[in-house]
């Protein structure tokens, strides 16, 4: 894959798409965390001082569709205010008005474009029931408007990039195409997690969104990349119904509302085939009237939810984190959005962060909590990636790498 080193930036026009994809306030419908706009400014930073003429697109709004949508306006505003210089803004993505945007960019100049997923094809229904292939999206509306216009397409999307999209990989198959600073970190970072981590290495895997956690545990563990897998979260409480242990009926009632049943099978074949390698809870923590209490595991059930790990499995989790050489971290222990409920997110984040181990931390509640307890300095890399993430390590070649890997060996860099 190119990068930007590959390519004489200067005059050039760059189509940049972007993952700034933010939780919203639900009153004013701005940005309200902006990590992964603060991502992407080196990469921007970098091509206005090359002289770039770069035409940023992004989109807003996650798989729910539509009504979740929201303009792309205030993030112009956000990157103007951190790189200290007027970015403009469109609210049209490939119709005239935005072209003639872009063929009036000067050497230097950013422009961004509205939210592409108001353009029906670049819709999470348009991806999963069309099939698309990357030749047949380079046919779509956005790109055969925008690319003629380019020299060059840049990725710096790499949350997006397990994404089958027009901007996504239609882009590559018209024009020479390079990674972003931000994508070019993500693969550099993560393969080094994939590829030769330091032993011990373990994952530590919880959250509510225990679909994650479920599709890669099976290749970490079968691929020898993880040592040792420590369970938290939704993640731990379906691990121990497989092993027939009763949580009490608030706790599986949860399970099923989140459709998460279906889990519980296929962990009671992962926990067969490695039962050294995956260590579950031995004691959780509950909410009576906003006090914190705890159970052993060997005391369930309980009629209450369960909601944190308890104090004994934080001291043990926190003894194998300090032994170990590397980490990864994905999914909160529990509820840390509540006081009392909090311990054990901080407490396994706060670990990690003092160890010497090499450790990457992925996911948006992730982020959200490392950001919350001010330890972000702690970790080796933090990684903008949810979904993408994951599908990065599970093994799977993600769709946009792909597209960038076909653009390489089809378009010459021009230096």
């Amino acid at each position: 894959m190119y990068t930007l080193d590959d390519f004489n930036l200067k005059g050039k026009t760059i189509l940049a798409r972007f993952d700034m994809n933010s939780p919203l306030d639900p009153k004013t419908r701005e940005p309200i965390d902006i990590t992964r706009i603060e991502k992407s400014l080196p990469t921007l930073k970098e091509l206005s001082e090359k002289g770039a003429k770069t035409v940023v697109l992004i989109h807003q709004g996650s798989d729910i569709e539509y009504h979740n949508y929201a303009s792309t306006r205030p993030h112009a505003k956000i990157i103007s205010q951190l790189l200290g210089k007027p970015v403009d803004y469109i609210d049209d993505v490939c119709g005239p008005a935005a072209r003639d945007k872009i063929k009036a960019l000067k050497n230097g100049q950013i422009l961004m474009l509205e939210n592409v997923r108001f353009m029906a094809e670049e819709m999470t229904l348009f991806e999963t029931k069309l099939n698309l292939s990357p030749k047949e999206q380079a046919k779509t509306q956005t790109v055969c408007k925008l690319t003629p216009l380019a020299d060059l397409y840049l990725c710096d999307a790499f949350a997006a990039a397990h994404r089958c999209q027009p901007t996504l990989v239609g882009m590559e198959e018209v024009l020479p195409s390079a990674m972003g600073r931000l994508f070019e970190k993500e693969v550099t970072s993560l393969n080094q997690l994939l590829q030769n981590p330091k032993k011990p290495c373990i994952f530590i895997l919880g959250g509510a969104k225990i679909q994650d956690a479920f599709l890669m545990i099976d290749s970490i563990l079968k691929n020898n990349i993880a040592d040792l897998v420590l369970a938290t979260g939704l993640v731990a409480q379906v691990m121990l119904l497989a092993k027939g242990i009763s949580l009490g009926k608030p706790s599986e009632d949860l399970i099923k509302k989140k459709n998460l049943e279906s889990y519980i099978d296929q962990s009671r074949a992962i926990l067969n085939t490695f039962t050294k390698q995956i260590k579950l809870p031995i004691d959780f923590a509950y909410s009576v009237s906003g006090e914190r209490k705890e159970v052993k595991v060997s005391s369930l059930p309980i009629n209450y939810t369960l909601m944190d790990l308890g104090k004994n499995t934080i001291s043990e989790y926190k003894s194998i984190i300090k032994d170990a050489k590397t980490v990864f971290f994905n999914g909160p222990a529990g509820v840390f959005e509540k006081t009392e409920t909090a311990l054990g997110t901080k407490s396994i984040l706060a670990a990690i962060s003092k160890s010497s181990a090499f450790s990457v931390l992925g996911g948006g509640d992730s982020i959200t909590a490392v950001n919350k307890y001010k330890l972000t300095d702690g970790f080796s890399y933090i990684s903008t990636g949810g979904g993408a993430l994951v599908r990065f390590l599970s093994g799977e070649e993600l769709p946009v790498i792909k597209a960038l890997k076909r653009s390489a060996k089809k378009f010459l860099c021009d230096r």
